[in-house]
């Protein structure tokens, strides 16, 4: 069973930057996209972005020009990075892999908390 594993959160200051990393643990075939959701204290879960296979990107409004999500294929790896932090940023953030062959799978990183504060 693949795992996704995340690092780089902590704390940073508001306007800093951090960037997170998600490594797959072996081999994803048919990725449709990578994203990163993130869940703060006593709200849903939300999307903060994709790429798809092709490389497109697409954001929530509220990161829109600030925060960045890039792929390395070759060790099937996601990353985000996120400058201009705000303490509105402060979150669990979760990488989410989507993988289509036949069947559709769903791969889910543990989260890695980010804190945005003075």
């Amino acid at each position: 069973q693949v795992q996704l594993v995340e690092s780089g959160g902590g704390l940073v200051q508001p306007g800093g930057s951090l960037r997170l990393s998600c490594q797959a643990s072996g081999n994803i075939f048919g990725i449709v996209t990578m994203d990163w959701y993130r869940q703060a204290p006593g709200k849903q879960r939300e999307l903060v972005g994709y790429i798809t296979h092709d490389g497109r990107t697409n954001y929530a409004a509220s990161v829109q020009g600030r925060f960045t999500i890039s792929t390395d294929n070759a060790k099937n790896a996601v990353y985000l990075q996120m400058n201009s932090l705000r303490p509105e940023d402060t979150a669990v953030y979760y990488c989410h892999i989507q993988a289509e062959d036949s069947n559709l799978y769903e791969y889910w990183g543990q989260g890695t908390q980010v804190t945005v504060a003075s």
